[in-house]
């Protein structure tokens, strides 16, 4: 595993198994979210932003964390492995509220500098309707860009621990 893609609904946790597996694996991690959003949450164009996520894809080795469906195309083929952190909406949703909360008074490390968390309902009901609305569209770009990558699926806490525990005991 060197070049590692995480997707999943948002407050899944991706950011923090990529962190895990960037210090388990001695690879560097790529928050899209960092690449993505500029102060005050103003999004980049996308051509910039397809750019930057080429960019940092160049590297022969990385992790990289995110959603972002517009460039499935570019990160999917270019993993070796895929993690789909598929989750229970219930507590993707219940995550995204605590993370607002505990980062209310700056932005956590793995946002762009400039983005302050805050409650915001539309992001929450883009969580609650992930599977009807993004989960077909994330199935059929794993078939069409990813179907190289060795696919992992994890549906719980306690899988994503079991599967963090394998990556230590299979190092040396």
């Amino acid at each position: 595993m060197r070049r590692i893609l995480i997707v999943g609904n948002s407050g899944a946790g991706k950011s923090t198994l990529a962190r895990a597996l960037g210090q388990a694996l001695g690879l560097p991690v790529i928050h899209l979210d960092v690449l993505y959003w500029r102060p005050g949450w103003t999004p980049s164009d996308d051509e910039s932003f397809r750019g930057k996520v080429a960019e940092a894809l160049a590297a022969p080795a990385w992790i990289c964390d995110g959603n972002f469906g517009g460039t499935w195309d570019l990160r999917m083929p270019r993993a070796d492995t895929i993690v789909w952190l598929d989750l229970p909406r219930l507590v993707c949703l219940a995550r995204a509220i605590w993370r607002a909360a505990t980062y209310r008074d700056g932005a956590r490390p793995d946002m762009a500098e400039g983005c302050r968390e805050k409650l915001d309902l539309a992001f929450y009901r883009f969580i609650w309707t992930y599977g009807r609305r993004v989960k077909p569209r994330l199935e059929a770009a794993l078939a069409t860009h990813g179907a190289q990558a060795k696919l992992v699926r994890l549906r719980s806490d306690r899988e994503v621990a079991r599967f963090l525990r394998s990556l230590a005991q299979a190092s040396p």
